[in-house]
């Protein structure tokens, strides 16, 4: 690099960090923003999308700065992932996403690694999961659906977001708890999975709780067992996968915003601070939990060691059942 460069590159980043600063700002302006985009890798109308849109909306009413959120879809949430894995560094595209980031390396060569190519910004909810049937379905417990997929091996079918998602590894492990031979049947988003129940199309579905809520308040689905480790608030009566038999089962699904790697680092800190106050917020707050998202904001070093954690544990589910991506 030539001494002009040098000299010039300091300034470059600071301009661009002050531009973002004040983009952020509470009384920024209007005509001073510039949009920023939210890639969700998965399909409208399932969990991921709705946090998306929820948050986007309340930055852009608070913040006065454009911001969208784009579906970009495909292989298991890769598509999209990679996509911002290879964006500029500069704060403009982010992601939101799941375990999904951490799973789908350990089940397929990717062009990029969940632990180096973003800047993780902040885990910002978690979110239960529950196994669901169609309303017409004769089940209507585990026990019933366990039951029935063994006197009918592969005959049930049970879908979920997938494949090498969080949702999948779910299936692939409730599979093998239950010794219950079912088809899985992957889909490209909650939305998708969830029609196909309602069509009934496909036995039951593996889902998280904010996709199914509206459903289960409507009447149009059945929840049959809780996949988080305890009962939680709106289904105070339904049992968890744990108390139906099946002691120590567990899965939740926690939402995180990323950056491209590289970042600078007092952008991710704004875009950290952004977030953080988004869904702390006392309305956004409310609308959150009414979803089944729980905020559990944990943002920096933390969050970085939280997602070390998270592929350690994976890598070892994944490796001991033997998951495949396809």
């Amino acid at each position: 690099m030539n001494a002009t460069r040098r000299l010039a590159a300091p300034w470059i980043v600071t301009a661009a960090v002050a531009s973002l600063l004040g983009m952020l700002c509470q009384d920024a302006q209007p005509q001073t923003a510039r949009t920023v985009k939210i890639i969700v890798p998965l399909a409208p109308g399932g969990g991921a999308d709705i946090l998306a849109r929820l948050l986007a909306d309340h930055i852009r009413r608070m913040r006065a700065i454009g911001m969208i959120v784009e579906n970009r879809v495909g292989a298991g949430s890769v598509i999209g992932t990679e996509a911002v894995s290879h964006a500029a560094p500069d704060g403009a595209t982010l992601l939101i996403n799941t375990p999904n980031l951490i799973i789908a390396a350990h089940l397929r060569k990717l062009s990029y690694d969940p632990l180096t190519s973003f800047e993780p910004i902040c885990k910002l909810v978690n979110s239960p999961t529950v196994v669901v049937v169609n309303t017409a379905s004769p089940y209507r417990s585990l026990a019933d659906l366990v039951d029935a997929a063994r006197a009918d091996p592969g005959g049930l079918t049970l879908a979920s977001v997938g494949p090498a998602t969080t949702l999948h590894i779910a299936v692939e492990n409730l599979k093998r708890t239950t010794k219950a031979n079912v088809t899985y049947v992957p889909f490209s988003g909650s939305g998708p999975a969830l029609n196909a129940l309602l069509g009934q199309h496909v036995t039951a579905a593996f889902a998280e709780y904010p996709a199914v809520a509206e459903h289960l308040k409507a009447g149009n689905l059945r929840a049959l067992a809780a996949g988080s480790s305890m009962r939680f608030d709106p289904l105070g009566d339904l049992p968890t996968i744990a108390e139906s038999g099946y002691p120590g089962f567990q899965v939740d699904v926690w939402w995180g915003v990323f950056a491209p790697a590289h970042t600078p680092k007092p952008t991710v800190a704004v875009l950290a601070e952004a977030f953080s106050r988004a869904v702390q917020s006392p309305d956004i707050r409310e609308k959150l939990v009414a979803l089944g998202f729980y905020p559990a904001t944990v943002c920096g070093a933390e969050f970085v060691s939280f997602l070390r954690s998270q592929n350690d544990e994976y890598g070892q589910i994944i490796h001991d059942a033997n998951i495949k991506a396809e």
